[in-house]
């Protein structure tokens, strides 16, 4: 699963240098130069984070921002504001209004991709495109690989991210709804009983390391996956 991070700046320049940061990261960056364009690209697809630059050609990103945290579907979507206003009452309002974090320019690319990162840790675990490790299991969300035992699992690209979820949120109980919603994203529709179609297929492919003992059912509610 890439993570996909919307970014929203008017100045063309600062725009290109976060989206190639952000893509040697391992992330997936979607443009947007104004908040008019940053309303379309959530409503085609909701983002997992937001860099949103407060000052914009006619409604400001801390308009946006407070709007997003007024509406249901973006209420809880991850938002750090870019601005060049530094003062301490700045950023008391840009975090009034939703924002997660602050990065005031000019930054140090490095700097914003770790506050990124950071933020999806704490907000989406699974989001941070980071490696996990649980037992003899691994994952490496940039490279797109996992392993058993020491030996590369062949999953297919549900399965792969199916098995990251779980492993950046071992012993939760999470409906088949849920997971939907978290591995599939909140803009595809199909039938929850699909969750157990790609549940086997995962299970089959840790079988032979006997790690697939970790994907557990739970009667009447969903899935969970032991981290012990």
């Amino acid at each position: 699963m890439i993570p996909v991070v919307l970014v929203v700046e008017d100045e063309p320049a600062i725009l290109e240098l976060i989206v190639i940061n952000l893509k040697h990261a391992g992330f997936q960056p979607v443009r947007a130069q104004s908040a008019e364009e940053a309303e379309a690209a959530i409503r085609a697809t909701l983002p997992d984070l937001v860099l949103l630059d407060w000052m914009l050609p006619g409604r400001s990103g801390v308009a946006l921002a407070r709007q997003l945290r007024a509406e249901e579907r973006t209420r809880l979507l991850p938002i750090i504001m870019l601005t060049a206003r530094g003062h301490e009452d700045d950023k008391i309002e840009g975090l009034d209004a939703g924002a997660d974090d602050y990065v005031t320019k000019p930054f140090s690319p490095k700097e914003l991709v770790a506050r990124v990162r950071a933020v999806l840790r704490r907000r989406s675990p699974h989001l941070a495109a980071e490696e996990v490790e649980i037992g003899s299991l691994r994952v490496n969300p940039v490279t797109h690989r996992a392993e058993a035992a020491g030996a590369p699992l062949e999953l297919g690209p549900t399965e792969f991210r199916l098995l990251f979820f779980f492993m950046t949120h071992p012993e939760r109980v999470f409906s088949r709804a849920q997971l939907l919603d978290d591995v599939w994203g909140d803009h595809v529709f199909i039938e929850e009983r699909t969750v157990d179609v790609h549940i086997r297929r995962l299970r089959a492919a840790l079988e032979a390391s006997g790690e697939d003992a970790r994907v557990e059912t739970v009667r009447g509610t969903g899935y969970r996956f032991r981290g012990q």
